[in-house]
């Protein structure tokens, strides 16, 4: 994939089911947490709001839904893997795993985080 200035390049360069994914992710995200800023950071979408709080990540098998402070959020739904001490992600294979409720009550747990914390990569 070509170097993405943007989050509309980004989709842009995707194939099939993960362009899919990626854009309902990325309505998801912006639907909860509609004052975020979304930008290209470290190769992938980065959704900031007093910090990034989220991203999405497509491989070549997978699409990854992250989470700065995962570790931290509630997870009822027992969504998030990952054993690090801070974050977390969704791995999604298919448009079919997309959980809007869920992945928005997460979106939105991240950013009180934020708001509450800061900046997680500050500290």
């Amino acid at each position: 994939m070509a170097k993405a200035k943007s989050v509309d390049d980004y989709i842009a360069g995707l194939d099939g089911w993960q362009s899919e994914v990626v854009t309902l992710v990325r309505g998801i995200v912006e639907g909860s947490a509609p004052d975020a800023a979304a930008s290209i950071k470290w190769s992938q979408p980065v959704f900031e709001q007093n910090g990034p709080f989220c991203y999405v990540r497509a491989f070549k098998d997978h699409v990854n839904f992250g989470f700065w402070r995962g570790a931290e959020l509630p997870d009822p739904e027992g969504l998030l893997q990952g054993d690090g001490d801070k974050m977390r992600h969704i791995r999604l294979s298919s448009p079919d795993e997309v959980e809007s409720d869920a992945f928005a009550a997460l979106v939105r747990s991240a950013v009180e985080l934020n708001e509450k914390k800061g900046d997680p990569t500050k500290g």
